[in-house]
């Protein structure tokens, strides 16, 4: 099969469209193409495109590059953000959420874990360390429904993510442009850039950043589970120190997770109604 050209790649509507044969053609045309070449075929091409996102720095570049795109085309920033909202986020990622939105006035769309808009309400219900004592539920709840129920309220087809080759673990070799178990497109266009690449345009285009970064840390997730890397670690390494966890869930089979979590819950259950019992007894017999 000859490599394909723009004008031979026709509009995709649907992940199943998206063989084997035709995406690994797909991926060796957007492999020569810059990130914001990459960004533009997709905004022409990709069904129902949305860019996750939890501002961390590629996902700012790539915010700042459609930005501009739209901008070139005379229109409103055309591809809408979701951010997950896990109740444990760091203050500045929070106020960083609200500068890119007024920033470059891009419709924003937060979904938080169901039943809880407070890390009180989910702690309430699900205890203070559940990322600790149970870190497939807690993935699961926080991420992984929040971003199918996302994906089903939005119909959202295609997304962006800020995945790169050189944030190594799980990502070490992901292609620009792949179909994960469910049929949801995932397009990585900053897949070949490390993080110098990235931080250089951060800086050139005057990005709004995480001012955690000028502390030192590069890569930004949940506050009880990111640290301040050190000496020569990887990027990613200050995320979930100590584990050999390299993925939060969203990039993970969709399937297993649910499973892990269905799984656990059952367990949860199991052990409460255990309890119960115990308790039940130890009144009976005291009564």
């Amino acid at each position: 099969m000859p490599v394909s050209t723009s004008s031979n790649i026709q509009q995709i509507t649907s992940g199943s469209e998206l063989t084997k044969e035709y995406l690994e053609n797909i991926n060796k045309y957007l492999w020569t193409l810059s990130p914001t070449e990459i960004l533009s075929w997709a905004i022409d091409h990709l069904p129902n495109l949305y860019q996750t996102t939890a501002f961390g720095l590629t996902g700012l570049a790539t915010v700042d590059m459609i930005n501009k795109i739209s901008i070139d085309r005379n229109q409103n920033h055309l591809v809408p953000l979701i951010f997950l909202d896990t109740l444990y986020h760091f203050e500045e990622t929070l106020e960083l959420a609200k500068r890119c939105q007024e920033t470059y006035q891009v419709p924003l769309h937060v979904y938080k874990p169901m039943d809880a808009s407070t890390t009180a309400e989910f702690e309430q219900e699900h205890g203070s360390n559940l990322w600790k004592v149970d870190e497939d539920m807690y993935d699961y709840l926080v991420k992984v429904e929040p971003a199918r129920r996302a994906y089903e309220e939005l119909n959202v087809k295609s997304v962006i993510t800020g995945r790169r080759r050189s944030q190594r673990g799980d990502r070490e070799n992901i292609p620009i442009l792949e179909v994960d178990g469910t049929g949801l497109i995932k397009l990585n266009p900053l897949a070949l850039w490390d993080f110098q690449q990235v931080w250089t345009y951060i800086r050139a285009n005057e990005v709004p950043y995480n001012a955690l970064i000028d502390q030192g840390y590069k890569s930004i997730g949940d506050h009880h589970s990111t640290k301040k890397p050190t000496g020569q670690e990887g990027e990613r390494d200050g995320r979930w120190a100590g584990q050999q966890k390299t993925e939060c869930g969203l990039h993970k089979d969709y399937f297993k997770m649910r499973a892990a979590f269905m799984a656990s819950k059952k367990k949860r259950q199991e052990q409460q109604q255990q309890q119960q019992q115990q308790q039940q007894h130890t009144s009976m017999i005291t009564a």
